[in-house]
């Protein structure tokens, strides 16, 4: 027994060291591959020589409320962290009939990470047959002509639907809204001119902005996007109409201040780089680094707004 203990002692050093060395979870609520998990992973990458090894974890499902329920089921010890994004903290709760989690009271905020603006997009070809050159064409088009226009998103209650719900409801229009088993069917289907518009995420739809092959009409932040400074915003016709698409690092509820002042100092140091900023602007993103307390008050500030915006829709999960 006494070998035994003196064994244990001993290993204790060996013990502490390899909790040191233990990796930080940071968890992705969607898929590999797009703006969300690349940001994630640059992240990563540039906090390591601070917080040591931090290993993304993709946990899809649920329109993303699995990934964000492990956040909130973890131990608050700084060792699980992972996004909080406008659709798990804003929109599901209006969505979803049933949350396993509070988007508020289950979460300690870190810092916001970045804003990518939503742009409205005609597929090209279809925007010079109807005429349409500006925001103000394709509203007096679709006055005219009510119901003839459709628009796709990745599916009911999703960013680009809501986008196109706003829409709709502020300039008087009416079109028929085509929904798609994600992003990627949406942005095929206007590519191919199964659908006339939509409300896409300027990450994604910028190339094909860029080629040619989508005409950009108007971003839906307040105002205009540096990546797009000749497209204008929806609020310099709709004032102060404004949707985005933003993402941030939260941990689980009750983490010690201490361990929420280390993680913040570290991931708003690695997004104010510059190198972390050059990354970030290829994918049309904004870096918005925060105090916990700012990004707290944006998360309840957004929830509020989409409780309108999404029982306006109609829309429901389960």
């Amino acid at each position: 027994m006494k070998k035994l203990v003196t064994l244990l002692i001993a290993a204790l050093p060996l013990l502490s060291f390899a909790q040191a060395q233990k990796a930080i979870r940071l968890i992705v609520p969607y898929a590999a591959g797009g703006p969300i998990d690349i940001s994630a992973r640059l992240l990563a990458d540039k906090v390591k020589g601070e917080l040591g090894s931090v290993v993304v974890e993709n946990k899809p499902g649920a329109g993303g409320n699995l990934g964000a329920d492990l956040i909130a089921k973890a131990a608050p010890d700084a060792m699980t962290i992972g996004i909080a994004a406008v659709a798990t903290h804003a929109i599901n709760p209006w969505l979803f009939a049933k949350m396993p989690y509070d988007s508020v009271k289950d979460f300690t905020p870190i810092t916001q990470i970045l804003r990518v603006p939503n742009v409205l997009v005609m597929n090209a070809e279809t925007a010079k047959r109807l005429h349409i050159h500006s925001l103000a064409d394709f509203v007096a088009y679709a006055k005219a002509n009510p119901a003839k226009l459709n628009y796709g998103s990745g599916g009911l209650g999703s960013a680009g639907h809501l986008a196109g719900e706003m829409f709709k409801a502020r300039a008087g229009i009416f079109a028929v809204h085509i929904p798609y088993s994600g992003g990627n069917p949406a942005q095929l289907a206007l590519l191919s001119g199964q659908v006339d518009f939509n409300f896409d995420n300027l990450a994604t739809a910028a190339p094909n902005i860029k080629s040619g092959k989508l005409k950009a009409l108007a971003v839906t932040t307040l105002t205009r996007s540096p990546a797009l400074p000749d497209v204008p915003a929806v609020a310099e016709t709709y004032k102060d109409f404004s949707i985005d698409t933003w993402w941030g690092l939260v941990a689980p509820a009750n983490l010690p201040p201490a361990l929420q002042a280390k993680l913040h100092k570290a991931f708003t140091s690695a997004l104010q780089s510059e190198d972390i900023q050059s990354r970030f602007a290829n994918l049309y993103a904004e870096p918005t680094p925060t105090t916990p307390e700012a990004w707290g008050a944006i998360i309840r500030s957004e929830l509020k707004k989409y409780e309108s915006v999404v029982k306006a829709s109609g829309a429901r999960a389960e």
